[in-house]
């Protein structure tokens, strides 16, 4: 079958009911691709023998060389089953982890995906993940079965010894799928019921089991009797299904297809007495139907072809499957070539796959309704309260229709960079047999110019040799060849940006006009603002996140080739030219202004590895902006970002992503040399409890404590500012400002971890939470959604639970801000007995009136501001290495403003009102505040009052609740928190002690391991410093050589345990380390590090004696 053409693809794209858009996921190294290349040399693409070598979509070098896929490629089939003619666009995914982005990418823009399990390795970590996202993403799974072949030539299992092995893999599928539907039940259940509840006015009892045995879940599980499993060998090129098979034993024996559909996978026998298909198999001892009739031919075809070479035996096979076989195949020193053409023939895998999608997978038209209202909630806004307009929609996304009045919605997942030469309007045609006859003709007019001017040259040359003409001749050589030269570097290859994108409502033409929907567009405020029949076409500027954009172009993605469209209906995967100025990575592109943006992709993977890039040549900076603008736009997962010190930063998934980014910045964005820093580690600075043992286990009672807190005073700077601080034996820090005026008492103390991880978890709510207050206090009014309210209600029940405790008693009430960044797992409480500002949660209790919360910041808010500033300062970078705060809550205990100004600066009204406000700043009532309504406190002094030789008043409260947090900070145990990577290694027993070796080396610690049944694997699970990751893979592999392989996913923060500021102390201390304490302590190593890479002080000794050690050998 020859490559479909481009005439038939367009046709099939105008029939939704016969598209298929689907993915393929997997585990890293289970066959997705080879898989690919099958179903690609279906459609004459490529040639069937190269499939699984030739790794068709895999279009990159590192991609080849590396031997795994890095991004998500798409390309268009054709299949024919019957009468029926399919569209298949197919997108091959990575299983990497450190490229589980391009996943998203992929799963958003289909219906249907086809999840690959290894048949040695089963159920993998990125095999769960890519479950979890096909089912965040609602969209339908098929199961294939690979690597069938490993159970017979690697492990020697015998038939009925691989059927109890690919049982356990279909439970192990199934356990993961199960998992989240129960979830998915629960959540909705618990949802009804609060509606339930708040309707009725009280507590109804809930049968949980009852709920899930209701819910239908009959479409969900893999069995192979549903047809929703094939058993695959890419690499062979064999693939079944148990219909292939029910009808091939049809033929053959008579048996009813329906009964072997029933019976082929299960606990049946076949009573060859009886000729009975019987149920029982395993309780009396009888193969499987599956054994019987479907696993040992497979056997015996392996044990004929691969492991005694047995010819007689392979020729019988062959005539009795009725195939031919090349003589040249059938000579082949190489075994796996004549399987891999006996198999084709008889089971091809590409057939029994496309079957399978065809059959299993839904067609755009089949779209679920819960899908389209995921899609279309943005945030925490529910569907029911989207406008009209907006839910008008959601019958055009079912109906997947092309017509003309059907507005056009399309999903833009990524951007990717191609090079202009690729594009098919710049790639050269064949010429026409006039073109090539009009160019021979100028090239024979040419050639006879040429000779004349050479026979005209010679003649000159003999009669009289002009010294001007070879000069003029030279000049003129010169010319052409520095044109010559030139012409290259115009030519030079740029990068143009296609949008990877997927149409789910009307048609997109080529130079159409769209609006581009940002991802915090409101449908609703849109629609209020613009005018009624507005158009893509006008101009819009005055709607915030609304832009037009036109498509410049549209094209067919065919693997590594583009095809060029005029247009595109529904229900198509799609490349769009021309967007890279209207979209950074993702967006919503619609001809309807009621179109609200798409819900954001779930990446599973977190932008955690950092390095610093700087050009060699510093007039380069200008090309390495601009390379990194462009890489940022051209990958999902990649952030880039300058820091304060000016720094330009990557941020990366892993190593491997960052390996993949500094070449893609080197030789197609950039194009200049560059030198990166080391991986830039994250780390986070802390409190904990004050230990109760000291080094080597012995009762310290309270010397620690004191020892800190001595050792803080002692510390304390002995400028101006030393008669200012007061430390306390409690921890408490006092700090009064340069000029007097102000005093600010803090302690600081640790957060549960089970706060700090709720906090981390809620960054986007309490974001949200921080608008609703600011535009509360500035007397806006905000529409929030009953959602959200909800929301930010369960998140501070949430808190509330976890600060149990007399310790916590009514903290949640008297939170004052989160940081840093108003956001972060850091907490402020106001404990300031006098002191009654807004609550944190007013919003829960209906808002306060816009004029009353103006009226109370009126009084309160430039200080106030300044105490949250301060805090915010303190928790971005601390004490110990400039590193963010994690985990440790401050309480103002104590926050007094004097007036110590001379009476001849102010008359005694005006001091009067100073007085006033003072205690109206610390009380936030009174007569202070009628009196002083003019503005915040100070106000009414004088300039030369209100900011005096050390600044102004607020700025300097600023600095001294900082140096406050900071002086707290340090007068608790402080430890520094480290960023973790969970690893995840399937290996064998044989280097079960090497693995262990290499986690010991680095830091790591084993979880657990366990070994898988019915193999010699063993799965063992650590977790890992992130600092320590570095090379771990590279080492691993060469330890174990090659045998086992590290899958390393960002977990969580864990405080490392060892004090970098320890010294021994008491005797048992001084014995066991020694006077001078110098074994390895990894805190300060940490810690020393990021102080030296961020120019701070490090206190070390770089030569202990500098003298010459004499020996009395040489003592001379």
């Amino acid at each position: 079958m020859g490559p479909p053409s481009l005439d038939k693809i367009r046709a099939l794209q105008r029939n939704p009911r016969n598209i298929r858009n689907l993915c393929i996921l997997a585990h890293v190294d289970h066959g997705k691709t080879t898989l690919a290349d099958c179903l690609v040399a279906t459609n004459g693409i490529i040639s069937s023998r190269l499939a699984g070598k030739l790794r068709y979509l895999d279009s990159r070098e590192d991609e080849q060389s590396r031997g795994i896929t890095m991004k998500s490629s798409a390309i268009s089939l054709h299949y024919t089953n019957g009468d029926q003619e399919y569209l298949l666009n197919l997108i091959d995914s990575p299983g990497h982890v450190d490229f589980s982005s391009e996943v998203s990418t992929a799963v958003r823009l289909c219906d249907g995906a086809i999840v690959v399990v290894d048949a040695v390795e089963g159920v993998c970590p990125q095999t769960q993940v890519v479950l979890r996202q096909a089912w965040l993403e609602n969209i339908r799974p098929v199961l294939v079965i690979n690597k069938i072949d490993r159970l017979i030539v690697e492990l020697k299992l015998t038939s009925q010894e691989a059927y109890t092995h690919l049982q356990k893999i279909l439970e192990q599928v199934n356990a993961v799928t199960g998992t989240l539907f129960t979830s998915k039940v629960l959540k909705e259940q618990a949802e009804r019921e609060e509606e339930e509840e708040e309707e009725l006015g009280g507590d109804q009892a809930c049968d949980w089991s009852s709920r899930q045995e209701e819910a239908d879940d009959s479409l969900l599980y893999f069995s192979p009797d549903q047809g929703n499993v094939v058993f695959a060998s890419a690499i062979d090129g064999w693939g079944f299904s148990i219909q292939q098979f029910a009808h091939i034993y049809n033929q053959r024996m008579g048996i009813k297809a329906e009964v072997l559909l029933k019976t082929l996978w299960g606990d049946f026998y076949l009573d060859a007495k009886a000729k009975k298909i019987m149920k029982g198999a395993q309780a009396k001892g009888k193969k499987q139907l599956f054994v019987q009739l479907v696993l040992d031919n497979i056997w015996s075809l392996y044990d004929a072809v691969v492991t005694r070479r047995d010819k007689e035996k392979v020729e019988k096979v062959v005539t009795s499957l009725g195939i031919k076989v090349l003589a040249r195949d059938l000579r082949h020193s190489d075994p796996k070539v004549l399987l891999s053409a006996i198999c084709s023939q008889w089971l091809p895998v590409s057939q029994a796959v496309l079957l399978m999608v065809c059959e299993k997978l839904p067609s755009p038209l089949e779209m679920a309704a819960e899908r389209v209202e995921k899609l279309m909630s943005v945030g925490a806004r529910r569907f029911d309260s989207l406008p009209e307009h907006t839910q008008e929609l959601k019958s055009t996304f079912l109906r997947c229709s092309s017509g003309e009045k059907e507005p056009l919605i399309i999903f833009v997942s990524k951007m990717f960079a191609v090079d202009a030469a690729a594009l098919p309007q710049n790639r050269p045609r064949p010429l026409t047999q006039e073109e090539m006859a009009h160019r021979k003709e100028l090239a024979r007019q040419r050639h006879a110019d040429r000779m004349a001017a050479d026979s005209v040259d010679s003649s000159h040359s003999e009669r009289t040799p002009q010294e001007g003409l070879p000069a003029q001749l030279d000049t003129a050589k010169v010319e052409s060849l520095t044109l010559e030269g030139s012409k290259p570097e115009e030519k030079e290859a740029q990068q143009t940006f296609i949008a990877f994108a997927r149409v789910y409502s009307g048609v997109a033409k080529k130079g159409q006009r769209v609006f581009v929907l940002g991802p915090k567009y409101d449908p609703s405020l849109g629609l209020s603002t613009l005018p009624e029949g507005v158009s893509s076409s006008d101009c819009v500027s005055d709607v915030p996140h609304l832009s037009c954009c036109s498509m410049e172009s549209l094209y067919l993605l065919m693997g590594r080739e583009l095809e060029e469209l005029e247009e595109v209906p529904a229900g198509n995967v799609l490349g769009i030219g021309g967007l890279e100025e209207s979209v950074l990575k993702s967006a919503t592109l619609s001809t309807s202004p009621a179109c609200p943006p798409f819900t954001p992709l779930n990446f599973e993977a977190t932008p955690i590895v950092r390095v610093a890039i700087e050009p060699k040549h510093p007039s380069e900076m200008p090309k390495l902006v601009r390379g990194m603008r462009l890489l940022n736009q051209a990958d999902p997962c990649a952030e880039v970002l300058i820091q304060e010190t000016g720094e330009h930063v990557l941020v990366t998934a892993g190593e491997v992503h960052l390996q993949r980014c500094l070449d893609d910045l080197r030789d197609r964005f950039a194009k200049i040399e560059f030198s990166a820093s080391k991986p830039i580690i994250p780390f986070r600075e802390t409190v904990v409890r004050p230990p109760k043992v000291d080094m080597v286990n012995e009762d310290l009672g309270k010397q620690q404590k004191v020892a800190i807190i001595h050792k803080v005073k002692e510390e304390a700077p002995h400028s101006r500012l030393s008669d200012t601080l007061n430390v306390d034996s409690s921890g408490l820090v006092t700090l009064t400002t340069p000029n007097r005026l102000a005093t600010v008492s803090v302690r600081a103390f640790p957060l549960p971890p089970e706060v700090t991880s709720l906090l981390e978890r809620s960054t986007e709510l309490i974001r949200t939470l921080e608008q609703i207050n600011m535009s509360l206090r500035e007397g806006r009014s905000l529409d929030v959604s009953p959602r959200t309210l909800e929301a930010i209600a369960g998140f501070k029940v949430q808190l509330e639970s976890l600060l149990q405790g007399r310790k916590w008693r009514d903290v949640v009430e008297h939170i004052w801000a989160f940081g840093p960044r108003r956001y972060g797992p850091n907490i402020l409480l106001n404990s300031v007995q006098s002191y009654q500002r807004p609550s944190l949660w007013q919003c829960l209790a209906g808002g306060v009136k816009a004029g009353e919360a103006g009226a109370q910041a009126a009084v309160i808010r430039d200080l106030d501001n300044s105490i949250v500033s301060g805090f915010q300062l303190a928790t971005l970078s601390g004490p110990m290495c400039e590193e963010p705060l994690m985990g440790v809550c401050f309480s103002v205990e104590k926050w007094d403003i004097q007036s110590s100004f001379p009476p001849q600066h102010q008359d005694p009204l005006e001091e009067d009102c100073i007085l006033r406000g003072t205690s109206g700043g610390r009380k936030g009532k009174g007569s202070g505040a009628e009196a002083c309504e003019d503005g915040p406190i100070g106000a009414g002094l004088r300039p030369e009052a209100a900011a005096d030789c050390y600044g102004p008043v607020s700025g300097q409260l600023i600095a001294a609740m900082k140096e406050a947090c900071r002086h707290a900070f340090q007068a608790q145990p402080q430890r520094l928190m480290a960023a973790m990577y969970t690893c995840e290694i399937m290996t064998t027993a044989d280097v079960l002690g090497r693995v262990y070796g290499v986690l010991g080396k680095r830091e790591g610690r084993v979880l657990h391991e366990e070994m898988k049944e019915g193999t010699d694997m063993f799965i063992i699970k650590a977790v890992l410093p992130v600092a320590e990751s570095f090379g771990f893979a590279d080492e691993f592999r060469k330890k174990t050589s090659g045998l086992a392989s590290p899958q390393l996913v960002f977990s969580h923060w864990e405080v490392i345990s060892s004090d970098p500021y320890w010294v021994p102390t008491t005797e048992e201390e001084y014995l066991h380390f020694g006077e001078k304490a110098d074994s390895a302590n990894q805190s300060l190593k940490y810690m020393n590090a990021v102080r030296r890479r961020k120019g701070l002080y490090v206190e070390e000794k770089i030569v202990e004696h500098a003298e010459k050690q004499r020996t009395l050998g040489k003592n001379k």
